[in-house]
């Protein structure tokens, strides 16, 4: 960063995805979600840097070389539903060109008819309507654009898919339709699913399990029947995003995420915790999948 700082966006992040399953990655903005999803893919800014592995099969994804994650991971192994995806989309085409292009770049369609059968296939699974598909990504919606990045990722089949906020946008049954989709590609076939999303609703729908992120860490790492019923949550923080839900208590939670450029050196939800002690000055270690000096146990959630 300027001035010579460093900003350790991702720390300790040990999780796996398993062919079949669906991980939901939740936590609050600029917790360092999209930027562990960027770091799969070799899209970290040149000033990042990373260590750890990565695995997907017998590939280390971050000592990859640019030459393989372009011919043999981006859109091959791993399909991505961007953030923002009007960024992502080329300005200057039609989503149906840059529909075809994909299909005929991943898929064994050849022929025009072919390659057009199945880009409209594409846009049919992501709910995209076929009127659209001769518009120029200047012409949609936010909600269309993210339809249109859906359809773009499903084309592939790629065995693991990393979804980035895929609801963004969208109404709540398109949500809905968004989500069983995503579901329907997993169970379909030999792949895993990895969502990044702030929609609980729709974590809940999906997820097998569900990974919380805090401040750039894991903090818990469960089941998603646990964890959106009983016993719930034991991380305080996973609690409180639970409990901050309208339909739950709509009690939010006090304070706000600290900068990851000035974390404190213990816990660093400890200033937002009603369970803090002076033990949450030293950095928690994770046990038994959560970070955390002070855990619930599962009959306080059950009370």
């Amino acid at each position: 960063m300027p001035g010579g700082r460093r900003i350790a966006a991702v720390t300790d992040a040990h999780f796996d995805v398993a062919t079949g399953e669906c991980l939901a990655l939740i936590g609050e903005s600029g917790c360092g979600k999209s930027v562990l999803a960027s770091a799969l893919l070799g899209l970290l800014p040149s000033n990042a840097q990373s260590a750890g592995r990565a695995h997907l099969g017998e590939l280390d994804l971050l000592t990859a070389d640019e030459r393989t994650l372009t011919r043999t991971v981006r859109g091959r192994l791993i399909g991505l539903i961007p953030q923002s995806p009007a960024a992502h989309l080329t300005p200057v085409r039609t989503v149906r060109s840059q529909l075809e292009e994909t299909v005929s770049t991943l898929t064994d369609a050849r022929g025009r008819t072919a390659v057009r059968s199945a880009a409209e296939s594409a846009a049919e699974r992501a709910a995209f309507p076929a009127d659209h598909l001769d518009r120029h990504p200047h012409q949609l919606s936010g909600g269309l654009a993210q339809r249109a990045a859906t359809a773009l990722a499903l084309v592939g089949d790629a065995p693991l898919l990393l979804a980035d906020e895929p609801t963004t946008g969208l109404d709540r049954d398109l949500v809905d339709h968004t989500v069983d989709e995503l579901r329907r590609h997993v169970d379909d076939g030999d792949r895993a699913l990895l969502m990044i999303t702030h929609d609980l609703a729709a974590a809940e729908r999906i997820a097998d399990r569900v990974a919380v992120m805090y401040a750039g860490r894991i903090v818990e790492l469960t089941d998603a029947e646990a964890f959106f019923g009983t016993p719930g949550p034991r991380h305080p923080y996973s609690r409180g995003l639970l409990q901050a839900l309208p339909e739950r208590a709509f009690l939010p939670i006090p304070g706000m995420p600290p900068e990851l450029g000035g974390l404190p050196g213990g816990c660093a939800f400890a200033p937002r915790c009603d369970r803090a002690t002076d033990a949450c000055a030293a950095l928690p270690p994770t046990t038994s999948q959560i970070a955390c000096h002070h855990p619930h146990a599962p009959e306080d959630l059950r009370a």
